[in-house]
């Protein structure tokens, strides 16, 4: 692609999931738009993830309402490469005018005239909009306290790909999130000593009385929450899609042998440390797996429901262990470990979006996507419209959203005196000249 003084309506910047979902809904409005891939269609989740992982929600739910896995049962999890393809082949559905190999490096507004000028590795853009939809995962974070200690590998959940990867030795895993549990079951069933260090989450049921937790959130209610519970801002949920889809039981895990700590405060002379937390992150997990099957009963009896009673689902194992005496401090040497695997989140970077579109702390500021800065919109932030926005369903909803948001905007800005209407071709009419061609 040459893009050297290419003026488009829309410009979509990233061609994962949501940049996909804001593909087809521009489409469908007949808006002229074109979307940038630095890399490919959907590509991290193919070089972004661990080898093994599968979705987390089952087919019949992480999917966009045109289409679905047709060969994977609608109860089944997704492995990350299937996901990819999926993405790529509804591209193709609807001929998405995607551009890869192309990398935004600058967008700034114009002076004087509407727009932004976009420099990208392959030339300039002129942009009427632009839609960022690059995601929330962009830069791994490790913390400050990861120690200064050349003979521990360290690697953050986004380099990690299998147990063969990490030198011999014991691993302990910071941050028991999704990411974090499924790395540290990976490892320990490979026959690694692994040690968990776990804070506050919430643990769904996988599935309960023959439904998947995503049917159950939805009919509670619970993906269209507008915005997250006060002093939940930091509770990562542990839920997995892994070895066909298992309720994530921190205390099964330590009964396979991994060891359980709580939060890890520091780093000092090869010791790690870790808060006494553990009982209590673990009990109030607990708290939210019994209310949601509690929730879940209460909805199957109002509704006269008849779906099978599941009591095991309330077996609390016993405290292992590593519960009932903590570990507060890890002699990191004598205990082997070699590798530390932090999964410790992602924080975004827009440095290069020269706009003034952000907080005081670099975050978008933005009402379901439409930002402060008029033009710029954003797209699969999490919690940009409701709970759901994050996974692949709830960015499709968004993204009709701000679809909406700029056909409505381009009504106005096509406004013109009434006298001068009859020289001027219809707004529709120009745009289409505009439509690029899809690239895979």
């Amino acid at each position: 692609m040459t893009a050297a003084n290419v003026e488009i309506d829309t410009l979509v910047v990233g061609a994962g999931q949501a940049g996909v979902a804001m593909s087809e809904h521009l489409s469908k409005l007949g808006i002229a738009h074109l979307v940038l891939e630095r890399s490919r269609i959907a590509e991290a989740w193919r070089s972004g993830r661990w080898d093994s992982l599968v979705a987390n929600g089952p087919a019949w739910h992480d999917r966009f309402p045109g289409l679905e896995f047709d060969d994977l049962s609608p109860d089944g999890f997704a492995p990350k490469e299937r996901v990819a393809d999926y993405f790529e082949a509804y591209a193709r559905k609807f001929n998405a005018p995607v551009r890869t190999g192309v990398e935004v490096r600058k967008v700034e507004r114009y002076a004087g005239r509407p727009g932004f000028r976009v420099e990208t590795s392959e030339g300039v853009i002129h942009a009427h909009r632009v839609v960022v939809a690059t995601g929330p995962f962009q830069r791994p974070v490790i913390p400050a306290i990861a120690p200064s200690d050349e003979r521990l590998t360290q690697i953050h959940s986004a380099q990690y790909r299998n147990p063969q990867q990490l030198p011999a030795g014991a691993v302990l895993v910071v941050g028991a999130g999704s990411s974090g549990t499924q790395i540290a079951d990976e490892l320990q069933r490979a026959g690694r000593q692994v040690y968990l260090s776990v804070g506050q989450h919430d643990r769904p049921p996988r599935s309960y009385r023959n439904r998947d937790f995503c049917w159950w959130l939805g009919v509670l209610g619970e993906w269209d929450q507008a915005a997250m519970k006060p002093g939940r801002e930091h509770v990562t949920i542990a839920v997995s899609g892994a070895h066909g889809g298992r309720t994530v039981d921190f205390r099964e895990l330590a009964q396979r042998g991994l060891k359980l700590v709580g939060v890890t405060r520091s780093f000092a002379s090869g010791v790690a440390s870790f808060q006494q937390d553990l009982a209590e992150n673990l009990a109030r997990g607990d708290d939210n797996y019994l209310a949601v099957l509690d929730a879940a009963d209460a909805y199957i009896e109002r509704n006269g429901l008849d779906l099978p009673l599941e009591p095991q689902a309330r077996r609390v194992y016993p405290d292992p262990d590593c519960v009932s005496d903590p570990i507060l401090e890890l002699n990191l040497a004598e205990a082997g470990i070699t590798t530390i695997v932090w999964a410790t989140g992602f924080a975004t970077d827009y440095s290069w979006m020269k706009v003034d579109a952000f907080d005081a702390n670099g975050k978008p500021r933005h009402q379901r996507g439409v930002s402060t800065e008029s033009g710029i919109y954003f797209l699969g932030l999490p919690w940009q419209s409701r709970r759901g926005s994050s996974f692949i369903w709830g960015v499709w909803h968004d993204a009709k959203y701000v679809a909406d948001h700029i056909a409505i905007q381009r009504t106005y800005h096509a406004y013109r005196d009434p006298s001068q209407r009859q020289a001027e071709l219809p707004v529709s009419t120009a745009a289409s000249t505009l439509h690029a061609p899809v690239i895979a």
